[in-house]
This record gives C-alpha cells, structure tokens and sequence, in this order.
C-alpha cells in the first residue's frame, strides 16, 4: 500500500499511456500522450483537440488502496488463506483498472459527440463519478466474494462424481 503511494505519479503515466493506447486503436482522429504531463491529448485532426490530465483525483491508485487494506487485514488474521486472497486482490484491482479506462473513454466519446463543454461536464462529473462509483462497488463485491468463498471440497470415497 506503501508502494502505492510512493509509485503513484508513475502509476498515473501508466494510465494515461494505457488511455491514448486505446484510443489509437479505437479513433482517427489522432492521439498524442505526453507522459510527463499525465496528460493524453485526442482529436488533434479535428476542430476542437482537447487534453486530459490525469490527476491523482482521476487516477485509479488511490481506489486501490481500500482493497489492499482488506487485503492486509484479512492476512493478518488468516495467513493460511494468502493464495486466495492474493488472486482476489488481483481480480478486484483489475476491475477497478478497467472501469477507470472505461470512465475516461466515456468522457472522450462524450466530448467528441456532445462538444468540449457540455462532453466534458456529464462525462467527467455526472457519469464518470457514476461509472467510479458503481466500479468501485463491483470491484469490492468481486473481493469479498472471492476471498470469502469456501473451496470446493475434494470428493470423498464413495461420492458418486458425475
């Protein structure tokens, strides 16, 4: 968690390189990533060319950070289960790192079809922080259910396995 913390402005270049990725592949309209900006830049051939920079607010890291305190305080008080609740955690964290990418894809498309000021507004604050929200949730709920899960038992002699 720590690490996290520490590594989170590189975290965010990562994001914003994933981010122009897709979108290369996505549109034509023309991606530039300025990684040391945070900063993705998209409808360069178009009239209105528009940057996002990825904030600490914006970035995904720190919604990483409630699952790897759960995770932390569900190994300290069962260590025997670490396998599990590592593969969990890395369930969870992708689900939280994929709806992060869904949210700013969303802003993009609501920019491009709804205009810089009005795309900008209902994707980042009203959907995006829906999308966050309910990716949150998702992500969480994913956790405690596969952390939580009994393992499926081994048959025992005389079960009838079909």
């Amino acid at each position: 968690m720590v690490v996290l913390v520490l590594i989170e402005r590189v975290y965010r270049v990562f994001e914003v390189q994933l981010t122009g990725g897709i979108l290369r592949v996505i549109t034509t309209s023309g991606v530039y990533v300025a990684g040391d900006r945070e900063t993705v830049y998209f409808g360069l051939s178009g009239a209105t060319p528009l940057g996002l920079q990825m904030t600490p607010e914006c970035s995904s890291v720190f919604l990483l950070i409630p699952l790897f305190l759960v995770t932390a305080a569900m190994l300290w008080f069962r260590p025997s289960n670490a396998h599990r609740l590592f593969l969990s955690l890395l369930a969870a964290s992708l689900v939280v790192i994929v709806v992060n990418q869904f949210r700013l894809l969303a802003i993009v498309g609501l920019v491009h079809w709804l205009g810089v000021d009005n795309g900008y507004y209902w994707g980042h604050t009203l959907l995006g922080s829906m999308v966050s929200v309910f990716g949150g949730a998702v992500a969480l709920v994913l956790f405690v259910w596969l952390a939580t899960r009994k393992p499926k038992s081994a048959p025992e002699v005389g079960d009838v396995v079909r």
